[in-house]
């Protein structure tokens, strides 16, 4: 099929020196509380080992999101752009901006979509001021994405933010209003707040979803798959997030749950290839 993966770091540069990899046991104790036995790649901070578990799970595209946050840890555009460059074409940028800088923030995006970025990473509770999703602060940016096309992925769910309040989905709801034409990956998936994200998704046709390391058998999850499988099928992205879940066993898993094969190919593929332009 050749599985687009929409949320895989890769385990050089930056990323080394982020939570994900620096705090290895606190990330395998999450891998294993959602099903999963820990990747060897994420474990041996192995390059080659990714690869080779990429290959082994038919995955032709990750996309590597930078991120400027704070606790979580930071990994630069600059850093995102040599993984792009260094693998051929199998990894797929998106670029982080500050958004304590309008003027800063709308160049930084022109130079990424000059550079090959194919998406613009917003985390706002993840800053190291956080910010809620409709702070008035992001709408220059937000718009400016819109006029220029480029997709945006903002983390919302999860950990991403001080608490629960920075994944309310009535506030990306607002975004989505206010910006129809922008098209926003929910990476993390709104979760826990499923049914309420879901909803929000079906009113707004501008959203697109990525439960990624929350689709995993954690609660609600059901919910995530009635919806791939249903109206959502469109719409929704097939995320690993690794290294917090394995690539490999993350696809066995998926392929194992209730989606008919046409959307499947849809969740696992057609869907960011269409909105990456790939």
């Amino acid at each position: 099929m050749g599985i687009i993966d929409f949320r895989l770091r890769p385990p050089l540069r930056g990323f080394l020196d982020t939570l994900m990899y620096n705090a290895g046991d606190r990330r395998d104790g999450f891998t294993r509380t959602v099903g999963f036995e820990p990747s060897a790649a994420a474990q041996r901070q192995s390059m080659d080992l990714l690869l080779e578990e990429m290959d082994g799970a038919d995955v032709e595209y990750g996309v590597v999101v930078g991120r400027r946050a704070g606790m979580l840890g930071s990994v630069s555009n600059e850093d995102v752009l040599h993984i792009m460059r260094s693998y051929g074409k199998r990894f797929v940028g998106a670029a982080s901006i500050d958004p304590t800088s309008r003027r800063g923030a709308c160049d930084t995006i022109d130079q990424a979509i000059g550079q090959g970025f194919r998406l613009i990473n917003i985390e706002p509770g993840a800053y190291p001021v956080p910010m809620y999703a409709d702070d008035r602060r992001l709408y220059p940016i937000y718009g400016h994405c819109e006029d220029r096309l480029v997709p945006v992925i903002m983390m919302v769910g999860g950990t991403a933010g001080p608490d629960l309040g920075y994944s309310d989905p009535i506030r990306t709801d607002r975004v989505l209003a206010d910006f129809p034409n922008l098209k926003v990956v929910v990476a993390h998936g709104g979760w826990p707040w499923v049914n309420e994200i879901l909803h929000v998704a079906f009113r707004r046709p501008n959203l697109y979803l990525s439960p990624d390391m929350y689709f995993s058998r954690m609660p609600g999850w059901e919910e995530y798959v009635k919806a791939a499988d249903g109206f959502l099928a469109d719409r929704m992205l097939y995320a690993s997030s690794f290294p917090f879940c394995p690539v490999r066993g993350y696809r066995d898993w998926f392929e194992s749950l209730p989606i008919r094969e046409e959307n499947r190919v849809k969740v696992m593929r057609e869907n960011a290839r269409v909105l990456l332009g790939l």
